[in-house]
């Protein structure tokens, strides 16, 4: 016995032509074409199990993307491109403890050399520069391993 019949969407032409060419585009990030297609495909009338076998996904997912498609539609493409309808939502967890200027004082702090704020080596450690982060009243507090890995990402992201 067949289910519900799911949501009908119905694209404007400018949604219809931004998902043709974000689904055809090379460089496009694959999670988002991917969504593309199962609106794509909704919108020509496929059900949620024909979508699923079609992209080879979950039917939980094609469910998800048709509901937020149709949830997001109301709002203009002025305020809300394409691609902004299908990025994923901000995952829960607890917020940031340390500011993206605590990050930019300890990176400057990281390139000054050790001498300068007394310190009698030649170059930083983990510890010597968890202790001078809170020396300068950067935060209250931090290992010398997080202070470490906060220095190690800046400086992967940089290169």
């Amino acid at each position: 016995m067949p289910g519900p019949k799911p949501p009908e969407i119905k694209l404007t032409e400018p949604e219809r032509v931004g998902l043709e060419r974000l689904v055809g585009r090379r460089t496009a990030e694959y999670q988002k074409v991917l969504r593309g297609w199962i609106i794509l495909l909704a919108a020509a009338g496929k059900n949620t199990p024909e979508i699923a076998n079609m992209l080879d996904i979950s039917l939980d997912m094609a469910r998800l993307w048709r509901r937020r498609w149709l949830d997001l539609q109301e709002i203009g493409l002025d305020e809300l491109s394409i691609e902004e309808r299908l990025e994923d939502l901000p995952r829960p967890g607890a917020p940031a403890q340390i500011t993206a200027d605590q990050i930019c004082q300890i990176e400057k702090m990281a390139c000054e050399k050790p001498e300068k704020s007394g310190r009698p080596i030649s170059q930083w450690t983990g510890r010597e520069i968890a202790d001078e982060i809170v020396q300068r009243g950067i935060l209250a507090g931090i290992s010398p391993r997080h202070a470490t890995r906060l220095l190690k990402k800046g400086v992967s992201s940089r290169t």
